[in-house]
């Protein structure tokens, strides 16, 4: 025993001499700094559905500029394009089940008003989901492969009636209809049971059964609380679903279809965030936000004992995928500081596959940053979780500027996956303090629902303690500390500048909300099943609610800005509109203060072209390097003021 400890001492001595040596050796090698379009040279893959033979996997990448659709081999080797779209992104859903079909989705160049596409085996491609203006959803396969099953809020614009389609001729005949806003959330494979889901607030779901045969719909949950469907059992003889009734994280649940009993079947420390089955239902797969970071679990489904999974060390698998016999397995795997490559897995053979190589050759892995876990407090006691990337040059000697990054949402998270404007930057010099204030989501209920009907406020001043964290910090410079966030966070970006106009020294606005009353008047119709929820989390537009919604609109108040802004915008966007970020450029540039706008005509909400991603990021830089590292800056008295638009032909 004394001779096993010994050894173990030794080695836990040379392991820490290893890091020691290393950390000593990075911080005496220069760091080199990368081009924004070295940065978008990495590639972005997702999907990964197999054919029918296992032979090849359907992926979708943006290596072109845009998202195309791509077959690589299951065992590795050349992409080959499917589709070569130059002007609208083309996503890869699913190979037919039978054949080398191919079912593909496409919308109007960020409209998100998506439809169904199918390449067939002669190579044309065909939208089997034509109606103007409708949005359609692929839900899934037949038991028998015959048929797939999509949404479609054709009939009506508010809501997802669920159509099946018939894979021989695509004609197809509506098998639910939603006329109240409760939304299909699943179904067993007999069809003969449909989830339902009735959004009750933010956090809140109601979960009914609807049994096909007697018609009769019964509520799953006894009482209120954050409800999800998850999936079916293979046998339709149970419905899973998560829950955190009686708890603040979510737990995996069981329900009876023929007793209705409810079985809790796993409980994690952290919300299990979706659970479901593989095709002929050997494994099921548990996801559970673990701190921020995605952890999975592959479960032999008759024991629910974790099967073993291939290590990747310090990077994590992300996502995964089985192919219809459950033989082969695809992962994405990487990190804070890796963009995720995709992998296959033999489970009868052991082997393992490395497809894709996504980050650019010329970028030196140990040049980026690992994300690292924070927490503070903030005014009132709340502890705040942040996720922080320090950069690599950064020491008491050589303090660095920051920046208080602001997730989407409201209700969204920052989460440890890899971001290519985080680490661009990062790499240049900007520490990054990613904010998860009040209301975010993955921390617990409580905590979720902590700035219900208090936007601009409470959570605002979550990252203003976040600013007073990183100030205190030996390596940052705290008088050169801006706040950049997209959407919500845009918003929050705005809230910042106007309603604490000395606490932050710049401002990053990327489709951010800035007028409320309309904002909430205007969202999508599809989105009625969530509006009321919306409006009891942010406050009704068309009730008292009006007068708090016009007080914490910075809209409002651009007068009381006096720090320089850049803005940038999709002009297709649907949830925010163009005319937010024109008006709060308007009302700002009165005040004399520098502003920036980007308008992109062919972006929606957010930039997925990478001619778009290297123009916005490098401006973002650029400015940020002006305003708040002070390089190159204007002299005294000269106020900038300029305005692009990046247009597109189609």
């Amino acid at each position: 025993m004394k001779t096993k400890l010994l050894g173990l001492c030794l080695a836990i001595l040379m392991f820490s001499c290893k890091e020691e040596n290393k950390e000593e050796a990075m911080a005496t090698r220069e760091i080199q700094q990368y081009t924004i379009e070295q940065f978008m040279d990495n590639e972005a893959v997702g999907g990964g559905s197999f054919s029918a033979d296992n032979s090849n996997l359907l992926v979708s990448s943006n290596r072109s500029g845009i998202y195309n659709v791509y077959t690589i081999p299951t065992k590795g080797g050349e992409m080959t394009a499917i589709t070569t779209s130059d002007s609208t992104s083309v996503f890869a859903e699913s190979y037919f089940p039978n054949d080398n079909r191919m079912l593909l989705s496409a919308d109007g160049n960020g409209d998100e008003i998506d439809h169904l596409f199918v390449r067939d085996l002669e190579g044309t491609i065909k939208d089997i989901t034509p109606t103007k203006g409708a949005k359609a959803l692929f839900y899934g396969w037949s038991e028998d492969n015959q048929y797939l099953y999509y949404g479609s809020n054709k009939r009506d614009p508010r809501y997802f009636d669920v159509y099946k389609m018939s894979i021989d001729d695509y004609t197809s005949e509506m098998i639910y209809q939603d006329d109240t806003g409760l939304t299909f959330s699943g179904m067993s494979n007999d069809e003969n049971y449909f989830a339902l889901s009735k959004s009750l607030n933010t956090n809140d779901s109601d979960l009914s059964i609807y049994n096909v045969t007697t018609k009769e719909t019964t509520k799953v949950n006894a009482n209120q609380s954050g409800n999800s469907s998850e999936d079916f059992s293979k046998d339709n003889s149970t419905f899973y679903y998560t829950t955190d009734d009686g708890s603040e994280f979510a737990y995996l649940m069981s329900y009876n279809l023929d007793t209705k009993e409810a079985t809790k079947v796993l409980e994690k420390s952290w919300d299990i965030s979706g659970a479901g089955f593989t095709s002929e239902g050997k494994y099921m797969v548990v996801y559970v936000n673990d701190d921020g970071k995605n952890a999975i679990e592959v479960l032999d489904s008759k024991t629910m004992k974790a099967i073993d999974l291939p290590d990747f060390g310090d990077k994590s698998i992300t996502s995964v995928g089985f192919s219809d016999d459950e033989n082969w397995m695809r992962m994405y795997v990487g990190g804070s500081n890796s963009p995720s490559d995709l992998y296959t897995y033999n489970f009868e053979t052991k082997e393992q596959h490395k497809l894709t190589n996504v980050l650019n050759e010329e970028i030196n892995a140990d040049d980026l940053v690992t994300a690292k876990v924070v927490r503070y407090e903030s005014f009132d006691g709340t502890v705040i979780p942040a996720i922080y990337y320090l950069p690599k040059q950064a020491s008491v000697e050589n303090k660095v500027p920051a920046m208080v990054w602001v997730h989407g949402g409201p209700g969204g998270q920052t989460r440890q996956g890899f971001n290519s404007l985080v680490q661009y930057m990062v790499n240049h010099g900007y520490a990054v303090l990613a904010v998860n204030n009040r209301g975010s989501s993955g921390y617990g209920k409580t905590f979720y629902q902590m700035d219900d009907l208090n936007h601009g406020e409470k959570d605002l001043q979550d990252c203003v303690e976040g600013k007073n964290w990183l100030a205190s910090q030996t390596e940052i410079d705290g008088d050169k500390i801006g706040i950049i966030g997209g959407s919500y966070g845009g918003y929050m970006t705005m809230a910042a500048l106007t309603y604490t106009p000395e606490e932050f020294d710049v401002g990053v606005n990327l489709f951010g909300v800035t007028n409320w009353m309309r904002t909430l008047k205007s969202i999508p119709p599809y989105w009625e099943s969530m509006r009321k929820s919306l409006y009891l989390e942010l406050g009704d537009p068309f009730s008292a609610d009006s007068v708090r919604l016009k007080r914490i609109s910075p809209l409002f108040h651009t007068d009381k800005v006096t720090k320089p802004l850049i803005v940038l915008q999709g002009a297709q966007d649907p949830r925010v509109l163009q005319v937010e970020s024109d008006e709060i450029v308007a009302g700002v540039r009165k005040n004399g203060v520098p502003v920036e706008y980007v308008l992109f005509e062919d972006e929606g909400h957010g930039f997925v072209k990478k001619e778009n991603q290297i123009e916005s990021y490098s401006r973002i830089l650029k400015f940020l390097d002006k305003h708040l590292k002070k390089e190159n800056a204007a002299l005294d008295g000269d106020i900038e003021s300029t305005e692009i638009e990046v247009e597109k032909t189609n």
